[in-house]
């Protein structure tokens, strides 16, 4: 069977495609055997203070957006 010269490309892709997709599945198959399981995190129960801010420091002016995009 001779592939003609204008499938050529197209059986290339088609080749490379599928060995891509039967790794790609095979991985798939033993991820849980190669990886460890993701560990259970819980939620802190104690409550959060949001009265209570960091400091934060503003240098230079405040930023006023330029509502005329022609006025620089």
């Amino acid at each position: 069977m001779r592939i003609r010269e204008d499938n050529r490309n197209m059986f290339l892709l088609v080749t490379v495609t599928l060995c891509c997709v039967a790794v790609a599945a095979t991985l798939a198959l033993f991820e849980p055997v190669f990886g460890q399981g993701p560990e259970r995190r819980i939620a802190d129960s104690r409550p959060v203070d949001a009265s209570a801010h960091a400091p934060v420091r503003v240098v230079g002016a405040p930023f006023i957006p330029n509502t005329n995009p022609r006025q620089r």
